[in-house]
This record gives structure tokens, C-alpha cells and sequence, in this order.
């Protein structure tokens, strides 16, 4: 059984499901400012070649992806320092979208904390996904203050996400939020999809990125497994 922050038991599905949290790459969506577009030309066609290929051009921080402590620290662990079960674990969803301002605050999300303590990722939904693919999506969004941002590593996660293009704001040049997570080495991943269906709820997390040598950031595809194999991990505490 899984349980909301209250403490209330709640039934986890019966039926196994996949959640896909990842956006789309291709024209049109989001990209930090500064960042080019992906691109994707053809390189072979079936009716030249006699098959398909494409040669596909991205940012290592493009779309729905994860940053590594290489992102800001010059000895900081990049993509090869972490094993494929970093990237794995039980999750919960914590929906402040009814409730933040510019900044989400510790105080909000303090209601969590046996939430926090039986998860290894926690994903803040703030319901700015519902921007995805406007100029609206890039500035303006909630990010968590210091106190917040301390309050989720003292727990030890292996990652945090969220459904913003950024743990910090889009003007921050500190960026004072990555450098409370990733010198930890807590995961970052950002431009999450999180439908309001998972909010309060305890789920299998998987965000495996590529295998890129030295990545300080990879693109990830990110799911959550609800249903009998995220039921392992519901009574499991690290």
C-alpha cells in the first residue's frame, strides 16, 4: 500500500501502467534561452538509400533531461560516475500547483516528510507544464527557495524533478539551487511531464539518459511504472 503525506493508506493500481513523463523533441517546444532548437536532418532515404537515417543535432540540456554535478563543479561527477540504478528508484509526486507563488517554499512542502523519507526521488508538480510550447513557458516560473531546496537534500534523495525548465530562475546566474543538489550528487531533471493523476502517490521512477562519456547533462526518457512492480517499492524504505 502506498501512503499519502497525511499518512492515510492508499491503494496502490492493480493494473500495471507505464506513465510516460517525457517531452517531445521537435520543432516548436521549449528550450532554455540561449539554447538552439534540436535539428534533424536526413542523411539516407528509402527511396535513395533503400533506408532511413537521420542525423539528429541537440543540446545536452534539450527538452526532458538530467544534470550532473559536472554541469557546475570543474571536479564534479559527470555522466560516467553514476551506475544505470542512480536513475532508478521509488518516487512520489508532490503537487503544489494550487498553492505556489513565485517561490515554493519549505513550509509547503514540510506536510511531505514521510513522504520524502520513504522515496528516492521526489517530482514537484507546479502545474507550469501547462505552458510547454509557448514563449509563457520560459520566465516567470516557480522555483524553490534555499530553505525549500536544503530542506529536500537533507533526505538524501537520488534526484529531484520538476515540471519547469529550470530549478532556478531564468535570470539566475548563481544558481544557487543546482549547487544545493548536484554537489550532493542529487539528480536534477527538469522538463518533466507530470499529470495531476500521480500527485500524492508513490511510484517505480525511471529517467535513464544516454551514455555519453564525460555528459555533464543528457536528455532522459522518463516514466513512472504504477501497478504491481511499483508495489515493491510502495512499504520500502531506504
Amino acid at each position: 500500500m502506498c501512503r499519502e503525506p497525511s499518512g492515510t493508506p492508499e491503494k496502490c493500481s492493480p493494473a500495471e501502467r507505464v506513465v510516460d513523463l517525457t517531452r517531445t523533441l521537435g520543432p516548436g517546444m521549449s528550450c532554455y534561452p540561449g539554447t538552439p532548437p534540436p535539428d534533424s536532418v536526413p542523411l539516407c532515404t528509402i527511396g535513395e538509400q533503400g533506408f532511413s537515417e537521420r542525423q539528429l543535432t541537440f543540446s545536452s540540456h534539450t527538452g526532458t533531461h538530467v544534470d550532473l554535478p559536472l554541469h557546475l563543479f570543474h571536479h564534479g561527477n559527470s555522466l560516467d560516475g553514476f551506475s544505470a540504478e542512480q536513475f532508478i528508484g521509488p518516487a512520489a509526486v508532490i503537487d503544489v500547483s494550487g498553492h505556489c507563488g513565485s517561490l515554493i517554499s519549505g513550509d509547503l512542502l514540510r506536510p511531505y516528510a514521510a513522504l520524502a523519507a520513504r522515496s528516492e526521488f521526489l517530482l514537484i508538480r507546479s502545474g507550469w507544464g501547462r505552458y510547454w510550447g509557448t514563449e509563457a513557458y520560459l520566465s516567470g516560473y516557480p522555483v524553490l527557495d534555499l530553505v525549500a531546496a536544503e530542506w529536500l537534500a537533507d533526505f538524501g534523495l537520488k534526484g529531484v524533478g520538476v515540471d519547469m525548465m529550470s530549478v532556478d530562475a531564468a535570470d539566475s546566474a548563481a544558481l544557487p539551487v543546482h549547487r544545493i543538489f548536484l554537489e550532493r550528487n542529487i539528480l536534477i531533471i527538469e522538463n518533466l511531464d507530470i499529470p495531476e493523476e500521480l500527485a500524492g502517490r508513490r511510484f517505480l521512477f525511471c529517467s535513464l539518459p544516454l551514455k555519453l562519456e564525460g555528459a555533464e547533462a543528457s536528455p532522459v526518457r522518463a516514466i513512472a511504472i504504477v501497478g504491481q512492480t511499483a508495489d515493491l517499492f510502495c512499504n520500502f524504505k531506504r
